[in-house]
């Protein structure tokens, strides 16, 4: 595909965070970018202000006249449902459609590419690393699956750019699209079971994936995961591996650690994210970096300095008297790493936590472990299934994941019943956790806290 002959593209699913990146890629080579999405948020809000036009619902005839001929490109999702009626004008008329993963696909291929994958710890290692790469100076254009605080925005561009960095999916196999110089592995724990059906079928996926790495390519590993490529470097916060963190200590809610690599031992990196799975993101940033040229202290200064990513274990309040943090935790490995390190930073703190579960197959085939991980908690409100691009299943409810949670302050509450459910006066420690349309409670909760506090 010739990226230079498109000037007219349209998005269905504009607002998601992946396509909103590829969108703002295309806005800043100057194309008429449109796009359809069911809710105005901020990040559409964000795209119209760079230039997009985005239409809020699925009448064809809010298409833009300009739109409709054949020279449009559309790039859609697949979380958009096979009856919306502005995809299938598309499909119906025989334009050229390609799913986002397809298009990332295409961009990518005239870069030295950076594909970041791992059912968890992509979009934080993924910004980390350009982050990292940026503050260095090395030009590089950036698909992120997060908003970079640091940046404000899910995408990083320069003119100068031979490098991209992007976090590569494994929903619906979408990095078997890209084809990475460097691959970043960080998790394989099964997830996406509506799609791979069986956990073995998805890790022979993520293998596919580091098979697409050239002879010369580096993968980039967590010790312990069985991927197999002939050029390998593992990292670790648990073991030794050729890079490890020991000495690892908290000081004010964050923490502090050494580094051993293969060829020198770095002390006393500060970094500024909260809990222990984001110094080993860190530690593959840091090797990203080196495999790129950059120089270990200006590495570690960009650890110290990264600022986090909306949602990613975000303070929304920290003081004495209370800590609010909202996290996109949504598997049940991410919960218990997420819970797990709040207490290791308030140890004597009663945490309370709001779950919304996301998506009624995740939930289905991971009850079990989100009542294990959410019985780390001290209380928990758990809200009705967020259910995405999925229909409902039969007799799958937050109920299956209650049932099975092991502490007594449990129960099941509508997200307008939340504040009522929340003694707000004798909170310490709360959480949002979720992947759904949670958010939206962030800013009400935050303003009933600090109301609370005066």
């Amino acid at each position: 595909m010739n990226l230079k002959k498109i000037h007219n593209i349209y998005f269905v699913g504009i607002g998601g965070i992946g396509m909103s990146a590829v969108a703002r890629y295309f806005l800043n080579k100057d194309c008429s970018v449109v796009g359809y999405d069911r809710v105005k948020t901020p990040l559409t809000t964000a795209l119209e202000d760079e230039g997009a036009i985005i239409q809020y619902n699925d009448a064809i005839n809010e298409i833009p006249k300009s739109h409709k001929y054949k020279d449009t490109l559309v790039v859609y999702t697949p979380a958009i449902p096979d009856n919306n009626d502005v995809l299938n004008f598309f499909k119906n008329n025989e334009f050229q459609i390609l799913k986002r993963s397809e298009i990332l696909g295409e961009i990518t291929k005239n870069y030295f590419t950076v594909g970041v994958a791992g059912t968890h710890g992509k979009t934080t290692t993924s910004t980390l690393s350009a982050y990292l790469l940026h503050q260095a100076g090395v030009p590089i254009d950036a698909f992120l699956g997060g908003i970079a605080t640091n940046f404000n925005s899910n995408y990083l561009f320069s003119n100068q750019s031979k490098t991209v960095v992007v976090e590569a999916d494994e929903y619906d196999r979408s990095f078997l699209t890209l084809s990475p110089n460097i691959a970043v592995i960080t998790s394989t724990d099964a997830d996406h079971l509506d799609v791979y059906g069986h956990h073995q079928e998805m890790l022979t996926s993520f293998q596919e994936y580091a098979d697409k790495l050239p002879d010369d390519g580096v993968l980039i590993l967590k010790k312990g995961l069985k991927i197999k490529h002939k050029n390998v470097i593992t990292y670790s916060v648990t073991e030794q591996a050729d890079y490890y963190a020991f000495d690892i200590k908290t000081e004010n809610g964050k923490y502090i650690f050494s580094l051993q690599t293969p060829d020198e031992v770095l002390t006393n990196i500060h970094i500024g994210l909260a809990g222990l799975h984001n110094i080993e993101n860190a530690i593959a940033s840091f090797i990203v970096g080196k495999q790129l040229g950059v120089d270990s202290h200006v590495l570690v200064e960009g650890i110290k300095t990264f600022k986090g990513i909306k949602r990613r274990f975000e303070y929304i309040v920290d003081n004495e008297d209370v800590v609010y943090i909202d996290d996109y935790a949504h598997h049940p490995t991410e919960l218990e790493a997420c819970i797990k390190s709040v207490r290791q930073l308030y140890p004597n703190k009663k945490i309370t936590g709001v779950f919304q579960p996301h998506l009624y197959s995740r939930t289905k085939d991971f009850a079990d472990d989100f009542a294990r991980s959410l019985s780390l908690l001290d209380e928990l409100i758990l809200l009705d299934i967020y259910p995405a691009r999925e229909e409902p299943i039969e007799g799958v409810t937050s109920r299956m994941i209650l049932d099975k949670v092991t502490i007594e302050n449990k129960k099941i509450a509508s997200k307008e019943e939340v504040i009522n459910n929340l003694d707000f006066e004798n909170i310490d420690v709360l959480l949002t956790l979720g992947a759904g349309d949670i958010d939206t409670l962030v800013p009400v909760l935050k303003n009933e806290i600090e109301q609370a506090i005066v």
